[in-house]
């Protein structure tokens, strides 16, 4: 068990020292103080008490003292393997961008990464300051001294304006990603303190947001009162992004048929598309829609980048296809759209849920057989979450047993 006044001091994760860390896995590497201080540039007292501060922060003794050398304890160990993780970010996030320093890397401090991030979030240098509240040229400075550790120019400026360029935005990935790690290593650590709560941020792509996301949400806030969540909403090409910088550790929603190589895909649940109408629409009635039938009304079709546009092209593939005569990504549009018209679109039931048990739109049809798509969970393939957020998963994927045997939740059949 932690020292409880410890952990309720705990710090936060731009007030621990890289050196120190990199001690940490040092002395796990050669067993002793003695040799690690040498390879970070530290006495052995100097390291002795970067340990000791390291214990207070963290709030557990992190190495056996025996006879044989220092051995990481158990909390130790969860602590090193993150350590590894966001030094690994570091360094390949600051590989090849100068000649001038072979590992930049091992120079840097949490105060350079702490005034560079909020910069690339701020956009300028007041708006940096402010946000951490620091003086403008402590962040001026911060800033400086990390280029000039780099080699070379992370930002662009014009006025008061600042934006990364390609190699601050390079750097500003592996950062965000390394400070998650450590991020996560205390969050690890404090699973049994009520003095810290923990963020799940996630992507939520438009069919997990009416059941699956909600219901995994309300179970963790029940199971979890110090968790908090942060949802983005967007498309794919809009979330993918947040994900691989670290601003998102998730996206739940539909996976994409092709492996990508930095994501890792997890499957929940299929779903099958429908050919969806206003209630009052002439073929609501009709149980099995011929083709021509279904192309002798106009359509409302997905942007022409969306896997949805991809499976209508494939729906009308034989013969020719319908007046298309809106193009439009909105669900929420869609629906109103639809209630108000004689126009068709391809959904999946559960993005009109609430619509179909109002009475306001109908499923036209039974669901297409060609048209199976999973939904499911997509993450960094170097992310390794915390037990909160593996609850998550678990929640998730309970969401999406319970959709599958229970069909009425969305109120249609599959």
């Amino acid at each position: 068990m932690p020292d409880r006044e410890r952990v309720e001091e705990m710090t936060e994760v731009f007030e621990i020292n890289i050196r120190h860390l990199r001690g940490l896995v040092a002395i796990r590497e050669h067993g002793s103080i003695t040799a690690a201080g040498s390879l970070v540039n530290l006495s052995q007292p100097a390291l002795t008490q970067g340990i000791a501060k390291l214990e207070r922060q963290f709030g557990y003794t992190l190495f056996e003292r025996r006879s044989g050398g220092m051995i990481p304890t158990a909390m130790g160990r969860i602590v090193i393997e993150r350590t590894e993780a966001a030094l690994k970010h570091l360094a390949d996030s600051a590989q090849g961008l100068t000649n001038v320093f072979n590992n930049p890397e091992r120079l840097m401090t949490m105060t350079q990464l702490r005034a560079f991030l909020a910069l690339a979030d701020a956009g300028s240098f007041a708006e940096a300051a402010r946000s951490i509240a620091i003086s403008q040229t402590a962040v001026h400075r911060a800033v400086g001294d990390l280029e000039l550790v780099i080699g070379t120019d992370l930002v662009e400026r014009r006025g008061r304006a600042v934006w990364l360029n390609a190699a601050g935005k390079k750097l500003a990935r592996g950062s965000r990603l390394a400070v998650a790690e450590i991020q996560a290593a205390l969050v690890d650590l404090a699973l049994d303190s009520d003095s810290r709560s923990e963020m799940i941020s996630f992507g939520a792509l438009p069919l997990a947001r009416p059941y699956i996301v909600p219901r995994a949400m309300a179970d963790i806030a029940k199971e979890v009162p110090k968790a908090s969540f942060k949802v983005l909403e967007g498309s794919w090409s809009e979330l993918v992004e947040p994900l691989r910088d670290g601003a998102i550790d998730m996206i739940v929603g539909a996976l994409r048929p092709h492996e990508i190589a930095d994501l890792y895909q997890r499957p929940l649940i299929e779903d099958l598309l429908v050919v969806a109408a206003g209630s009052q629409h002439p073929l609501a009635s009709v149980e099995r829609p011929t083709m021509d039938q279904l192309r002798s009304y106009p359509w409302i079709v997905a942007p022409a980048d969306a896997p949805l546009r991809a499976h209508w092209e494939r729906f009308f593939a034989e013969g020719p296809r319908p007046e298309t005569q809106i193009e439009c990504g909105s669900v929420m549009i869609i629906g109103r759209l639809l209630t108000y018209s004689n126009l068709l679109t391809l959904l999946s039931p559960d993005q009109v849920a609430l619509q179909i048990r109002s009475g306001l739109l109908t499923q036209i049809g039974k669901p297409l057989e060609g048209s199976r798509r999973m939904v499911g969970i997509t993450t960094r393939r170097s992310w390794r979450p915390t037990a909160t957020q593996r609850l998550f998963f678990e929640k998730l994927e309970e969401a999406a047993r319970e959709r599958t045997s229970n069909p009425d939740l969305t109120g249609t059949w599959i």
